[in-house]
């Protein structure tokens, strides 16, 4: 692995801050605490967690690039699947954790020109710097009729119909990660001498030692794997939430036979520190973002269980493909530049070898009966 950059003194220094507060929180707990609090510190604690702190995460100045930073064809062509559910359901958009604002932005200026707008466009954002930056990117690209379609949120709705997205946010959630000893399962935790170690501990919580069990049974001696209760539990409140619409989450991950295949034995867990990617989330703490890929099984059956009916599982490019992207893409003529722009961008959305098939989109429906247009060639349901 090629050596990370060093962080500046203003970054060390923002860092120490937020290294001290988990220390005092890890001797609080006795000398340890689950990974899942670390991460949860790590990256949501205020002022000074990844996504609380003032520093740029997103696009070439940040630490990695999503697909709405890439190119606006990826919103005009989820636009086409929203139009879809708008139509349906009569209802709103609610995006959960919003990034920059650019999905937003973009998706709502594609639905304009479709004749396809929401009444409102919620954005559902915990980090009170990031919606800030919401707030002021989406006024820069926005007319006013448009701009004011937007509210910001704090906590889910009581009750909500349309199209709920999340784009790139259940990697986000907090996880547990769990190592497989000679006496079974363990819970792995953070403990500090002069720095962060990893130390295993018995698993205590019913609800984690009973997570993903079917899977995780015949794994051998030596495994590491996370589990990741909270988002089960997201799919949970989202389907309590939802009266009439869709639910479509787009992220990296794998079924949960590829998820847990004895050969994935150290697990998922990823970091990103200015566009270099490892695997050690205990240093360059509040710098760098720390992610896991996700278990869509555990997603399919935690819907299912909660009144929402699975509507598909696809790749990000068959999605993508289903829902038109060589339609937007043919609006503009192949000799112009801004078509090579976007064929550019559409190489990274479909390729393989970047997010085509790495990227999965799985999406739940309620009192919808129309099929989802983003799965009408490709499902992959069955392997769930």
């Amino acid at each position: 692995m090629a050596a990370l950059p060093i962080p500046t003194l203003t970054q060390l220094q923002h860092s120490d801050a937020l290294k001290a507060l988990i220390r005092e929180k890890i001797h609080q707990s006795g000398g340890w605490i689950p990974f899942t609090e670390f991460m949860h510190m790590a990256l949501y604690t205020p002022a000074l967690g990844y996504y609380s702190g003032g520093a740029q995460k997103f696009g070439l100045a940040g630490d990695f690039v999503t697909a709405p930073e890439i190119s606006p064809l990826f919103a005009q062509t989820i636009a086409r699947q929203a139009a879809q559910i708008l139509a349906t359901s009569r209802g709103d958009i609610l995006e959960l954790g919003a990034g920059t604002g650019k999905l937003a932005a973009d998706l709502l200026l594609e639905l304009q020109t479709l004749e396809a707008l929401p009444k409102q466009y919620f954005i559902l954002e915990v980090s009170d710097h990031l919606r800030h930056i919401q707030r002021e990117n989406c006024r820069n690209v926005l007319q006013n009729d448009l701009f004011e379609k937007i509210s910001w949120l704090e906590t889910l709705p009581e009750k909500f119909n349309g199209f709920i997205l999340g784009n790139e946010v259940l990697d986000a959630i907090p996880v547990h990660i769990v190592h497989k000893t000679a006496d079974g399962w363990c819970e792995r935790g953070v403990s500090f001498n002069s720095e962060f170690i990893w130390q295993d501990a018995p698993i205590t919580a019913s609800s984690l030692a009973s997570s993903q069990s079917q899977y995780l049974s015949d794994l051998p001696q030596g495994f590491v794997t996370e589990v990741c209760p909270a988002a089960a539990g997201l799919v949970r409140s989202l389907a309590e939430t939802l009266e009439r619409g869709a639910i479509l989450f787009i992220d990296y991950g794998f079924s949960a036979n590829e998820y847990y295949h004895p050969q994935r034995n150290q697990g998922t867990l990823m970091c990103h520190f200015q566009h270099h990617a490892h695997d050690n989330p205990l240093i360059h703490v509040g710098l760098q973002d720390i992610t896991a890929h996700v278990d869509f099984t555990q997603l399919a059956l935690a819907g299912e269980a909660h009144g929402i009916s699975l509507a598909g599982y696809a790749t990000h490019a068959q999605f993508l493909m289903n829902c038109g992207i060589l339609d937007v893409m043919a609006q503009h003529s192949p000799d112009s530049p801004q078509f090579m722009q976007l064929a550019a961008a559409a190489q990274k959305y479909l390729s393989p070898a970047e997010m085509g098939d790495l990227f999965k989109v799985i999406a739940f429906t309620k009192r919808l009966d129309e099929p989802l247009i983003g799965f009408r060639q490709g499902d992959k349901s069955h392997t769930l």
